[in-house]
This record gives C-alpha cells, structure tokens and sequence, in this order.
C-alpha cells in the first residue's frame, strides 16, 4: 500500500511527465513548421516516450492501492527563437525533471517504501541518460554555429537518434 504522501507525489510526477511530452509535441509541431523534419521526427518521438514514462507510473500507483489521477496541464510554449533555444529548454526541463525523480526517491526512502524507491530507479537511470543525451545535442548544436550545412547535417543526425536511441529501448 502506498501511503497517501507518496501517492501524491507520484501523482504530481504524473502530471510532469505529461507536461513533458506536450512540452516535446510543441517543440515537434514547431519544428515541423520550420522544415526541420529530423527534429520534428524526434521530438515527436520524445513526446510518445514521456507518455509512456507517465503510463508507467499510472499502472504503479493503481496497482499499489493508490489512484493515479489525470490533472489539468500547463499550455507549452508554440514558438521558439531559434533551434537551439528549443534544445536549451529542453535540456533545462529534463534537468528539471532529474530533480522531480530524485526528490520522489528522497521521500520513498525516508518513508521506507522500498518497493517505490525500487520502482524509482528505472527513472533515475532513464535521467541519467535522457540529460546525456540533451547535452550531446547541445554540444554539436554549438559546434554548428551558423553554418546551414551543418544545421542541414545536424537535422539528418538527430532523426538517427530516433531510429537508434530512445525510442527502441524497449520501454
């Protein structure tokens, strides 16, 4: 059984992990408009991820005895300066939700709920790698600059990313 800070808790991630991938659909949708069909590809692809992370945690508070509950969200941002702005964000929001997952693990542990803290760790580990992969991206989007045929090479790249990564670890 959960006990009703933790269900909360679980609940609030809920609510961030759907916040993100609306967060990643408008980042996609922008993209999308500016001919950036590699980018739009993978945050497209970011955005079913975070769903699924959300689902994830819905099925592990019903299962427990608790109530997953669907909450109002946050509208993202539509529009973005530039490319790497959006890739700045977003890799200020998976620092962000790094910081919700630990914090979820702080109260699992100190409420001795080990199945949760258990439970928590593939989120952690997810973390880990979904803020490398941020900081990748925002290292070659520096290396670029203002070079066209980079961003040109650099929109081909990411939507590897999308074939390669996230999306075929099976989740």
């Amino acid at each position: 059984m959960l006990s009703k800070n933790i269900e909360n808790s679980l609940n609030n991630q809920i609510r961030i992990e759907a916040e993100s991938s609306q967060i990643y659909l408008s980042m996609a949708s922008w993209a999308e408009t500016h001919g950036l069909e590699g980018i739009s590809k993978f945050m497209y692809a970011q955005s079913d991820e975070e769903r699924m992370h959300m689902l994830k945690l819905m099925k592990f508070i019903n299962e427990r005895g608790g109530h997953a509950q669907v909450s109002e969200l946050k509208a993202p941002k539509i529009s973005y300066g530039t490319f790497k702005e959006m890739f700045e964000e977003l890799y200020k929001h998976e620092i962000f939700v790094s910081v919700s997952i630990n914090e979820l693990v702080h109260i699992a542990f100190s409420e001795k709920d080990y199945a949760t803290h258990n439970f928590l760790q593939w989120y952690v580990a997810e973390q880990i790698e979904e803020e490398a992969q941020a900081k990748i991206i925002l290292d070659k989007i520096n290396l670029i600059g203002d070079d066209k045929g980079g961003l040109y090479l650099f929109d081909r790249d990411v939507q590897q990313l999308t074939l390669n990564g996230s999306t075929s670890k099976g989740h």
